[in-house]
């Protein structure tokens, strides 16, 4: 069975690279010089200093995993603005009320709400795939629809 491959951004395999990079070797030191401090204390059946060193060791080795097999599936997706908006665009628009916004068009495992990087399978990504300046969109919401005029679409 073929794994389903993760569209992302450049900018998002590098950032999950330099994840990896630092649990592989900073993080996994940390952890090392925890679990000998604690295995220099004595007693390890009554540790909680070991067992919390064992603990954040199974969820780096873990962390590491996950990070490996998203990478092995990622797919750089090329960031074009000749197709309107797309993975990795930033898209500044205004809504009904005259509130200007700007989201970012992200892979899903790039998404960070407070950095307003969306995911281009939610709602709003997909009301606003491929759309240039000057259209609108309709965004269905739990409570009704929103409306959005599209004012720009960068890539940086």
């Amino acid at each position: 069975m073929t794994k389903q491959r993760i569209p992302m951004t450049q900018r998002g395999h590098d950032k999950l690279v330099e994840t990896l990079n630092h649990l592989k070797t900073t993080r996994r030191e940390q952890i090392s010089e925890y679990m000998g401090a604690a295995i220099a204390d004595g007693d390890l059946r009554e540790s909680a200093a070991y067992d919390e060193a064992r603990m954040q060791q199974s969820e780096n080795e873990s962390r590491i995993i996950e990070l490996e097999e998203q990478l092995e599936r990622a797919v750089i997706v090329a960031e074009d603005a000749a197709g309107g908006a797309g993975l990795g665009a930033r898209v500044r628009v205004r809504d009904e009320k005259g509130n200007e916004r700007q989201f970012e068009l992200v892979g899903t495992y790039e998404v960070d709400v407070l950095k307003n990087r969306i995911s281009d399978a939610s709602p709003i990504g997909k009301a606003l795939s491929g759309k240039r300046a000057g259209q609108t969109v309709t965004v269905p919401l739990p409570k009704g629809t929103a409306r959005f005029e599209v004012l720009e679409v960068t890539y940086d």
